[in-house]
C-alpha cells in the first residue's frame, strides 16, 4: 500500500469509534459551505447572473462549493500526456528569455557605477549563477508533484492564504507585460521607420496630449500589443515551440548586430580597455549591487518556477538544464550588450546602453543595406520581446490568476486579462522616469524574496518534500492545509519579518525619502536578507507550534533526518480523493505510525 494512502485513508473496522465526514464532493447538508447543485436553476436570474453562469469554466458536479474555488483543469496536476518539456526545451526557453532588451542593459548599472567590463561581467555571471540555483530549487515541487505555483504555495500559506502571494505575482506580471510590451513597441517603430522613412515619427501628426508618448509611439506599441494576442492562445505545453523558434533566430541576429557594430567602429571600443574607476569599499559595494541587480531581475521567475517545471517529461529534464543554461545564456547576452555599447562610443562619441538606440542611429545613413539590416534585427528583437512577454508575464499571470477565480479564469483568459491590464496601465506614463521605475520594479523583489523564503522553508526544511495532493484542493477542516480558516499564520508572520529588514532601504531605493546609509547597505543584500529572515522565522514558528499534516517523525522532532518526497502518479487524479459520493472516510486525529524499509520512514 502506498505510503501516502497509509497516512490519509484507512478502512473502517466494524464497531470502531471514529469521527467521520462524507467524502469530499459528496452532498452533505451539514457542510458549512454546502455543495454545487447538479443542475442550476437559472429561472429568475438577473442578466449579470446569467452572464456569470455562461462564464463558468466547467461544471464539476462532484465538487463541493469550497472545492469549486480551489480547482479547475488548469490547476490540476499535469498528467503524463501533457508533460512534454524535455531538457532541450528548457534550454531553448532560457535562451529565448535571455535575449531581450532588458538583459542587454543589465550590465549598464555596473559599468556606470565604475566597474571595468570584465569585473562587471563577472558580477553578472555570479548573479545569474545564483539565480540558476534558486530557480532549480523552486522548480522541484513542480517536477515531483506536477503542480503549479498557486497550488504548491497552499501548503505553506494555506488554501486561502495563498491568494496573497499569488495576487502579488499576478500584479507584477501585468505591470511587466505593459512595460515589456512598450519596449517591444520601440522595435516596431524601427521596423516602420525602416520601411516608410526615417522621419516617419515626425510626419505622423501628434494628437496625444501627453509629454511621455506621441501618436507614432503609441501606434507602434499598440501594433506590437495587437500582434502578441494570438500567441497568448497557445497552451503552455505547446508554447515551447515559440521559444524554440526564438532561440534559433534571436541569437543569430544578436551576434550579427555585434559584428556589424564592431565593423563600423573598426574595433571593440574604449569601454573594454578601460580599468575600473573605483576601488576599495566603493568597488566592493558596486560589485555586490551588480550581482544583486541580476538576481533581483529574476525574482518573479524564481517564485513561480513550478509553473513551467510541472511540464517536465522526466525528473531530470528541468534540473540540470536550468541550472547551467540560465547563467550561460544571460551572461553571454550581457556580454554582447557591453561590446555593442562599447562600439557605439567610437562610432557616435556617445555610449548607448540600449540596442534600440544604436539601431536607430544606424538609420542616420538611410541606405538600402542599413534599412534592411535594421529591419531584420529589429524584427528579431521584437520576437525576443514577444517570447519574454509570453514566458515571463502573460503565461505566468494566466497560470497564477486561475487560482484567484478558478470557476471563471483559465490560463488563456488570465493571459488576455494580463494583456488588457498591460495596455490600460499606460506604461509610457510609468516609464516617464525610467530609472526610478526600473529601480522600483527590481525593489519589489524585497516582497517576493520573503515569499520564496517561506516556500523554501516549508518544502525543504519543515515538510522534507512531503505533500498530500488532495488536501491542496480541499478547504474542509480535515485538510492538512486548512489551518485557521484556510490561513497559516506562521507563513504570514515570517513573510512580514522578511520584509522588515529591507523596508527602509526600499524607501530609499525608490526615491521616496532620505534614509541612513546603513539601511541602504542592508538593502544591497535585499534578496538574501528577505529570504534568510523569512526562512529562519518560519522554521522557528513551526518548531514552537508544529504543523499538521506532516510525517509523524517530523512532528515529534523537526530536525530529525529524513526525506519524504514522492514522484506523484496523477494519471487518475481525483480532486474528491477517489471516494465515491457518500462514502465514509475516517478523520485521523493523530498521525499513523508506520515504517517503510526502503525509505526508513
Amino acid at each position: 500500500m502506498a505510503l501516502r494512502d497509509k497516512l490519509t485513508q484507512r478502512s473502517k473496522s466494524p464497531g470502531a469509534v471514529t469521527n467521520t465526514v462524507s467524502a469530499p464532493g459528496s452532498l452533505n447538508s451539514s457542510s458549512p459551505l454546502g455543495s454545487l447543485s447538479a443542475e442550476q436553476n437559472t429561472s429568475g436570474r438577473s442578466p449579470i447572473g446569467k452572464l456569470l453562469d455562461k462564464l463558468v469554466v466547467q461544471e464539476e458536479k462532484e465538487l463541493s462549493a469550497s472545492q469549486s474555488f480551489l480547482f479547475n483543469f488548469d490547476l490540476r496536476p499535469v498528467e503524463r500526456r501533457r508533460r512534454l518539456w524535455s531538457w532541450f526545451n528548457y534550454v531553448f526557453f532560457w535562451i529565448s528569455d535571455s535575449f531581450n532588451i532588458n538583459t542587454w542593459q543589465i550590465a549598464a548599472t555596473g559599468i556606470q557605477a565604475g566597474l571595468s567590463w570584465w569585473t562587471c561581467w563577472l558580477s553578472v555571471w555570479l548573479g545569474y549563477s545564483l539565480t540558476g540555483i534558486f530557480v532549480t530549487v523552486s522548480a522541484r515541487v513542480g517536477i515531483y508533484y506536477h503542480i503549479s505555483f498557486p497550488v504548491s504555495c497552499r501548503s505553506s500559506f494555506g488554501v486561502f492564504g495563498s491568494i496573497w502571494p499569488v495576487f502579488n505575482r499576478v500584479v507584477m506580471a501585468c505591470v511587466w507585460y505593459g512595460v515589456q510590451g512598450y519596449i517591444g513597441g520601440t522595435t516596431m517603430a524601427l521596423m516602420l521607420r525602416s520601411i516608410f522613412g526615417n522621419d516617419l515619427n515626425t510626419r505622423i501628426p501628434d494628437g496625444i496630449s501627453s509629454p511621455n508618448v506621441t501618436t507614432f509611439e503609441f501606434l507602434s506599441f499598440f501594433l506590437f500589443w495587437l500582434f502578441s494576442l494570438p500567441f497568448i492562445w497557445l497552451a503552455p505545453h505547446t508554447v515551447r515551440h515559440l521559444f524554440t523558434v526564438k532561440s534559433y533566430v534571436v541569437p543569430v541576429a544578436g551576434i550579427a548586430f555585434l559584428i556589424w557594430s564592431i565593423k563600423k567602429a573598426d574595433g571593440i571600443g574604449p569601454v573594454v580597455k578601460q580599468p575600473s574607476t573605483i576601488s576599495g569599499s566603493e568597488f566592493g559595494w558596486a560589485f555586490i549591487r551588480s550581482v544583486m541587480n541580476s538576481l533581483a531581475n529574476f525574482a518573479t521567475l524564481i517564485v513561480n518556477a513550478p509553473d513551467f517545471s510541472r511540464f517536465s517529461k522526466t525528473k531530470a529534464s528541468a534540473k540540470w538544464a536550468q541550472l547551467f543554461s540560465i547563467p550561460l545564456c544571460f551572461s553571454i547576452t550581457s556580454l554582447i550588450g557591453i561590446l555593442v555599447s562599447s562600439a557605439s562610443t567610437i562610432i557616435y562619441g556617445e555610449t548607448y546602453w540600449s540596442p534600440i538606440d544604436v539601431l536607430g542611429r544606424f538609420l542616420d545613413n538611410y541606405t538600402s543595406g542599413n534599412r534592411a539590416g535594421v529591419f531584420f534585427i529589429s524584427f528579431a528583437f521584437a520576437l525576443a520581446q514577444l517570447g519574454t512577454n509570453i514566458s515571463a508575464n502573460s503565461l505566468s499571470a494566466g497560470t497564477d490568476a486561475t487560482a484567484l477565480l478558478p470557476r471563471y479564469i483559465t490560463i488563456r483568459r488570465g493571459g488576455y486579462i494580463c494583456a488588457a491590464v498591460g495596455l490600460c496601465i499606460c506604461p509610457w506614463e510609468l516609464l516617464s522616469s525610467s530609472n526610478k521605475f526600473t529601480t522600483y520594479l527590481s525593489a519589489y523583489s524585497v516582497f517576493l524574496s520573503a515569499i520564496f523564503g517561506v516556500l523554501f522553508a516549508d518544502y525543504y526544511i519543515v515538510r522534507r518534500g512531503w505533500l498530500v495532493l488532495n488536501d491542496l484542493y480541499n478547504a474542509e477542516k480535515t485538510s492538512a492545509y486548512t489551518y485557521w480558516h484556510g490561513i497559516n499564520y506562521r507563513a504570514f508572520v515570517a513573510y512580514i519579518c522578511g520584509i522588515l529588514p529591507n523596508i527602509v532601504g526600499f524607501v530609499g531605493a525608490t526615491g521616496a525619502g532620505s534614509v541612513p546609509q546603513g539601511a541602504m547597505y542592508v538593502y544591497d543584500f535585499n534578496f538574501f536578507a528577505g529570504f534568510g529572515v523569512s526562512v529562519f522565522i518560519y522554521v522557528l514558528l513551526c518548531y514552537i507550534h508544529p504543523l499538521p499534516g506532516v510525517p509523524y517523525e517530523i512532528k515529534k522532532d523537526l530536525f530529525k533526518k529524513g526525506w519524504y518526497e514522492e514522484y506523484a502518479e496523477v494519471e487518475n487524479f481525483d480532486v474528491t480523493g477517489g471516494a465515491a459520493s457518500g462514502e465514509v472516510w475516517e478523520v485521523v486525529e493523530e498521525p499513523i505510525e508506520y515504517y517503510d524499509e526502503e525509505k526508513k520512514v
